[in-house]
C-alpha cells in the first residue's frame, strides 16, 4: 500500500475520532441538564416497591378466576395477624359478592384488577376508563367503598394505562417480588420466590387460587416476620406528599428543588 493511501486512511480514521469525541461531550452536556434528559426519559411509570428505612413490605394477592382459597387464605391471614391486598376482577367481585364482603370484614384492602381481564394496552382509552368504572362500581356495591389501587391484569400497561387509572384516581401497583405461584412448583419452590432477598417497601404477588398457597402462606408470613418485617397494606406502604418513580418503579420522596 503506498504512502499517499496510508495518508487517506490515517485522515479518515481521525476525522472518526474526533466526531465521535465531538458527540461524547455533547451528550454529557445533555445528560447534566435535568430538564433535557427528563424530555427523553419520562415515561409513565406504576408502582413496584417503595423507598422506604421502615423494615415493612406488602403482600398481595390477584383475584380472577376461582375462589377455592380464598377463605382458607384469609384464615391464615387472621392467624398471622396480616392485612393484604386483594385486587379483584370485576366478573370474580360480581360472582362471589359474599367473599367481596369478608375481605372487607376481615380488614383487606381490595383494589381494582380492571372489570374483565383484558389486555388494557390494547385498549382504547374510553374502554380503559370503563373497565375501571365497571370493577369499582361492582365492587362498592358490596363494601360501600370506591376501589382507589389498581393492578393492571397480566402486568401489562403502557403510558397511557397508568396515566388513565391516575386520571381516575387511583395509583397503578404492579410487584417486585413475584412469587410465580400459578406456575404450581410446589411449596417449596413458592416459598424460596416468595421470601429471598426481600427488602424493605417490597410488594410480593400471589394469587388466591394457586395450588400450594395454602402450604406456603403459613411458612412464609412466618418467615417475614423472622426477619422482622411488619406486613402492610399497600396503601399504608406508598409515600405521602410529593413523589417520584424511577424508572425501575420504585417510588421515592420527591427531592426539593
Amino acid at each position: 500500500m503506498n504512502k499517499k493511501r496510508l495518508g487517506s486512511l490515517s485522515m479518515r480514521h481521525w476525522g472518526l475520532l474526533l466526531a465521535m469525541a465531538v458527540l461524547t461531550i455533547a451528550y454529557a452536556n445533555f445528560a447534566d441538564s435535568p430538564s433535557l434528559m427528563a424530555a427523553v426519559t419520562t415515561r409513565e411509570l406504576p408502582v413496584y416497591n417503595v423507598d422506604t428505612e421502615e423494615k415493612v413490605l406488602s403482600v398481595s394477592f390477584d383475584a380472577a378466576w376461582g375462589r377455592a382459597n380464598t377463605e382458607g387464605i384469609l384464615d391464615i391471614l387472621d392467624q398471622y395477624g396480616v392485612k393484604a391486598n386483594f385486587f379483584l376482577v370485576g366478573f370474580w367481585a360480581e360472582k362471589y359478592p359474599e367473599l367481596v364482603a369478608e375481605l372487607q370484614a376481615r380488614g383487606h384492602e381490595v383494589g381494582n384488577h380492571s372489570a374483565t381481564h383484558p389486555h388494557m394496552s390494547k385498549l382504547s382509552d374510553a374502554q380503559i376508563r370503563e373497565e375501571l368504572k365497571r370493577c369499582s362500581d361492582l365492587v362498592q356495591s358490596v363494601t360501600g367503598k370506591p376501589t382507589t389501587l389498581f393492578r393492571p391484569p397480566y402486568g401489562e400497561y403502557n403510558d397511557e394505562v397508568v396515566r388513565i387509572s391516575r386520571e381516575e384516581g387511583y395509583e397503578c401497583i404492579q410487584w417486585n417480588v413475584d412469587s410465580l405461584d400459578w406456575k404450581n412448583k410446589g411449596a417449596a419452590d413458592l416459598i424460596r420466590r416468595a421470601t429471598t432477598n426481600v427488602a424493605p417497601g417490597d410488594i410480593v404477588l400471589f394469587h388466591n387460587d394457586s395450588k400450594y398457597i395454602l402450604d406456603a402462606l403459613p411458612t412464609i408470613l412466618k418467615t417475614y416476620h423472622q426477619q422482622g418485617f411488619t406486613l402492610i397494606p399497600v396503601g399504608e406502604l406508598l409515600l405521602e406528599g410529593n413523589t417520584t418513580i424511577d424508572v425501575q418503579g420504585r417510588q421515592h420522596p420527591a427531592k426539593a428543588e
